[in-house]
């Protein structure tokens, strides 16, 4: 076996989204701690069997707040967890947010599917799996650090943390708000300029969630330095929600242009290469 499963980040990770949202300020530790070690070992994180067994209640149900703050924070919790260094385990049923634990002697509740929050967690995992699979920056330094580098980690106060997952010249940025405060105008540095665009929404109204974001806006990044970054770019940050942005290729340099004397076409080349200086002109006549 190549992998250690990261329990420490699983209990600290499940311990802090246990919290209130307004509480979750004063439990940020819980969210950062695990970037002292988490390169020490080849580790997986884990949501296994083990976690939602023997009265400890579903992925669903150890979430807090109402339905819909549930399934938010879940899906937050998700996007937290693949954007985050370290291998993937999910257990069967906690991809699309089953209830009830699970119960080795009967089917998982394939019912809730029928069920638009339950359809809209299904589709964000989908599209997580897609997201790590296509990006090598979400997976390729897994293990090591040069895969991953805080933008910032200290806005306790606001319950957000936000990241970039690099492999070589690509990356990705990771901004994630842990409170149902949606953050409009709020700035982070990135190491790039030109656009971005949001690659994943987790509070996407596809997945079930409220819609705010940045789908139909051009972030630009300004030639401002923020956060150790050489520019930054102002956005929404929704509640409840990760994003994902995904710089737009550099442009490419053109060519560079051709001499005059390379374009001019041939007979003019050859008129001026034959043509008589004035001096000698002036000599023939005298």
């Amino acid at each position: 076996f190549s992998l250690k499963w990261n329990m420490g980040w699983m209990n600290d990770t499940l311990r802090y989204m246990a919290q209130n949202p307004i509480h979750r300020k004063y439990h940020h530790d819980l969210l950062t701690f695990s970037m002292l070690y988490c390169f020490t070992e080849n580790f997986m994180l884990p949501f296994s069997h083990d976690e939602v067994v023997h009265g400890k209640g579903s992925m669903l149900y150890k979430m807090p707040g109402d339905e819909w703050q549930r399934f938010a924070n879940l899906r937050l919790l998700y996007t937290y967890m693949f954007t985050h260094p370290g291998k993937k385990l999910l257990f069967m049923g906690t991809e699309f947010g089953q209830g009830t634990e699970w119960n080795e002697a009967s089917t998982l509740d394939w019912y809730v599917l029928e069920y638009h929050f339950h359809q809209g967690m299904q589709l964000l995992v989908k599209d997580l799996n897609r997201l790590y699979r296509a990006n090598p920056a979400l997976h390729h330094f897994e293990f090591e650090w040069q895969g991953f580098q805080w933008i910032d980690c200290h806005d306790a106060e606001q319950s957000i943390v936000s990241y970039i997952r690099k492999k070589d010249d690509d990356f990705l940025v990771v901004i994630v708000n842990f409170t149902p405060v949606p953050r409009h105008g709020y700035r982070i540095g990135v190491p790039r300029q030109g656009r971005y665009t949001e690659a994943l929404n987790s509070d996407s109204h596809y997945y079930g969630g409220s819609g705010v974001g940045n789908g139909d806006i051009e972030l630009i990044a300004e030639e401002r330095p923020w956060m150790e970054n050489p520019y930054s770019i102002c956005l929404t940050v929704p509640p409840l929600g990760g994003i994902v942005l995904q710089p737009d290729p550099l442009p490419q340099p053109e060519p560079i242009a051709a001499s005059a004397e390379q374009e001019a076409p041939a007979e003019t080349q050859s008129a001026v290469a034959g043509a008589v200086e004035p001096s000698e002109v002036a000599t023939a006549s005298v």
